[in-house]
């Protein structure tokens, strides 16, 4: 007959404190084999130090204690393999958000924006092909990729040659509330012959808007130091006017590349030409 491990024991041979025991035998993770009706001690077998060793690796990835219990008590290895690797790539996901908070922070630290050249710029109504939609300000990344590739497929399928780089409007409302109307655009020509609609992609004139223009260079995850400096730009030099901001993609349009090149248009009321 197997000897059951007192809780000292069974915490010695699997580095979880009696607390933490405790704590998962409340929360239905790891039970004990038995608890002893007269004083309350808890058992454990020497097979359940597997379990536990489990227990402690999950908990060291910051699985949740429910998704802990769903791996435990599943059945099938492949259920157990989904549960994990589901946690895995919401780990990478948080992984790659802190590394570009860091980076960001980093560039603030050691390179803080101390000049920045600004262009006026007078743009005329454009013809373009656009998508249009109210997002929230978390899905922005994953919308631009899908609103891209449908523009560039549009572009293709209606034989519209290029008149310039991809560009996207961004309603205030989306920063402000966190909600709001984006619109990413690919310049035509002309509109003479306006082409049919396919999916989400329709044609529109973008109307004449007078633009403060910075450029930022670098990672999608500095955007917000070009942000703040041409922001703080207007607010000291121009007259800037309610409206959307205008970005223009010159290199890279996949956010998050190196060496993406944007130019970030602000809004503005001009009063010489």
């Amino acid at each position: 007959m197997t000897s059951r491990m007192t809780i000292g024991d069974f915490a010695r041979a699997t580095r979880l404190s009696a607390k933490a025991l405790r704590f998962y035998h409340r929360a239905g993770v790891l039970e004990p084999a038995a608890v002893d009706p007269v004083n309350g001690y808890r058992l454990y077998e020497p097979d359940q130090i597997v379990d536990a060793q489990v227990v402690r690796q999950l908990r060291a990835l910051s699985v949740p204690v429910e998704t802990v219990r769903e791996i435990l008590s599943a059945p099938a290895v492949e259920t157990r393999h989904r549960l994990i690797s589901a946690h895995l790539v919401r780990l990478e996901s948080e992984l790659a958000a802190t590394r570009a908070a860091v980076s960001a922070l980093r560039g603030l630290l050691t390179d803080p924006p101390t000049h920045l050249e600004v262009e006026h710029r007078s743009v005329p109504a454009t013809p373009a092909l656009v998508v249009r939609q109210s997002i929230r300000l978390d899905d922005l990344g994953a919308w631009y990729v899908g609103a891209s590739a449908e523009l560039e497929a549009a572009r293709a399928h209606l034989g519209q040659e290029a008149a310039g780089p991809l560009g996207g409007i961004w309603d205030t409302g989306l920063f402000l509330d966190e909600r709001g109307e984006a619109a990413l655009f690919a310049p035509l020509t002309t509109l003479d012959h306006r082409p049919t609609p396919t999916g989400r992609v329709r044609t529109e004139l973008l109307p004449a808007v007078d633009l403060a223009v910075a450029v930022h260079r670098g990672p999608d995850e500095t955007m917000a130091q070009t942000y703040g400096a041409l922001g703080a730009y207007v607010a000291e030099h121009e007259l800037g006017v309610e409206g959307p901001v205008r970005e223009t993609y010159l290199e890279t349009c996949t956010p998050g590349s190196p060496d993406v090149v944007t130019e970030v248009g602000w809004p503005i009321f001009r009063t010489t030409r």
